[in-house]
């Protein structure tokens, strides 16, 4: 945990810094928000600051944002200033601490900050070996390849290994090659000089420099442009890389995870993906199975997601009914974990009782958690022929254009327009759905946004 503590702290600096040592963080400190910046910049990577409510917060976020400086923000002022703890949140903190501080409310929040929901939490035989595969090579340097369907826990995986190696005290960096534009994951991967392009107003550290000495995690790494692919290899390969505009290479040391949840074997037969590549990251691969073929971490896990919520929302703690057990266990999970997570923290919200029972859970629309009824079923097959037919007659007379246009965006609804859950479904990157959906829209096309559900057309 990297704590960085801006500004006075009204002079309780010393006190917040021995409590936080106490609790395991590593602490720096900087004057004011521009140093806190630059700070960032220069690779002096923080995973929470805690900032002296009397600097420009709101400033501070913005600036944050617009770098793409991922850090969470936790303001401090003197005593319970409301109208300061307000203009605070506002601004975009996290969380308001009363000065003089306390041990165990800094303590509970650097706890919440490291856990941050990346507990290793396992019962099925499947999962307990490909665990007990991470921990065989995490004290080495290879490089780790992690595949699995999206949602499956592989960025939870790539911190275990982390904690299991020797490079544990130093920092973890990750970094998601799928939600950065090419034109913009250059300069995130390997940082840039100033004026090495129009909005480089100073030099700024990338991730590998950041991650120095430690582990970085190229998340979702198949969806990286091919021609930086030839870029990353070298910096695989010789541990050097070069800033964009810089002049001088940069030695790096650090050992690389990737994750991917495509078959990387068949981009590299598309020739989307370099081989070259694939081989200096698959050195170790830990594959993940999915939720469904590991049944007996679905209760376990759900259990852990249970009591996560309830502490979080102020509720009691409820055991999981029987009858809601075996609704669990009877779902098939395409989302996986992260649908299981969402499911569990929904079920907590709205039970009723001392248990949480089969009502509770619930899909995000209210309906009940029920999968396809299996085609052997009495009138099964005789409705999808009907349906068969029925489509066969709507697309006559159709472009194919038009077909996959309507596909793409009922695909898209119909996962609430979650771009990356829409892309696997479809079988496409996350790249080409965006460019079709970008050509959708200067066509005159409504399409939804995240969380939106698109109207019939």
């Amino acid at each position: 945990m990297r704590l960085l503590i801006v500004g006075q702290l009204n002079g309780q600096i010393g006190a917040a810094t021995k409590i936080a040592i106490d609790k395991g963080a590593k602490v720096a400190h900087a004057g004011t928000v521009d140093q806190a910046v630059t700070a960032l910049r220069d690779g002096h990577g923080a995973d929470l600051l805690m900032v002296d409510v009397r600097e420009p917060i709101a400033q501070l976020h913005a600036q944050l944002q617009t770098e793409r400086i991922h850090v969470p923000i936790v303001a401090c002022g003197i005593g319970t200033d409301a109208t300061a703890a307000v203009e605070a949140i506002k601004g975009g903190a996290k969380e308001y601490i009363p000065l003089p501080p306390d041990a165990s409310l800094i303590g509970a929040i650097l706890a919440a900050v490291a856990d941050d929901g990346h507990q290793v939490i396992f019962e099925d035989k499947a999962m307990a070996n490909v665990i007990a595969l991470a921990e065989q090579v995490a004290p080495s340097e290879a490089s780790i390849l992690i595949t699995g369907e999206s949602g499956t826990g592989k960025e939870v995986i790539a911190r275990h290994v982390h904690r299991k190696s020797n490079r544990a005290d130093k920092p973890f960096i990750s970094i998601n090659c799928a939600a950065i534009p090419d034109n913009l994951l250059e300069s995130e991967l390997f940082g840039h000089e100033k004026g090495a392009f129009t909005g480089a107003v100073a030099r700024r550290v990338g991730k590998f420099e950041e991650a120095d000495g430690g582990t970085l995690l190229l998340d979702e790494i198949s969806e990286m442009d091919v021609r930086l692919q030839a870029k990353l290899l070298r910096a695989l390969q010789e541990r050097v890389i070069d800033r964009v505009g810089g002049s001088k290479p940069v030695k790096v040391n650090i050992r690389v995870i990737a994750t991917s949840n495509r078959d990387l074997q068949q981009a590299v037969a598309d020739g989307t993906f370099r081989e070259d590549l694939l081989y200096r990251l698959n050195v170790v691969n830990l594959k993940i199975p999915p939720l469904r073929e590991r049944p007996a971490d679905i209760l376990a896990l759900a259990n852990h997601f249970a009591r996560r919520y309830a502490d979080v929302n102020g509720v009691p703690v409820r055991p999981l009914a029987e009858s809601a057990k075996n609704v669990l266990m009877s779902h098939q999970w395409r989302g996986n974990v992260r649908e299981l997570e969402n499911t569990i923290h929904r079920a907590v919200l709205l039970a009723q009782g001392g248990e949480i029972g089969e009502a509770a859970i619930r899909l995000p629309d209210g309906s009940k958690v029920t999968d396809t009824v299996p085609i052997t079923a009495p009138g099964v097959v005789a409705r999808a022929a009907q349906a068969a037919e029925s489509v066969n007659r709507e697309m006559v007379g159709r472009t194919v254009a038009d077909v996959e246009r309507d596909l793409i965006l009922q695909t898209l609804t119909h996962c609430l327009g979650n771009r990356t859950h829409a892309a696997n479904i479809l079988g496409i990157s996350i790249r080409t759905l965006r460019n079709k959906l970008k050509q959708y829209t200067d066509e005159g096309v409504r399409v939804p946004l995240p969380g939106e559900v698109r109207a019939a057309y």
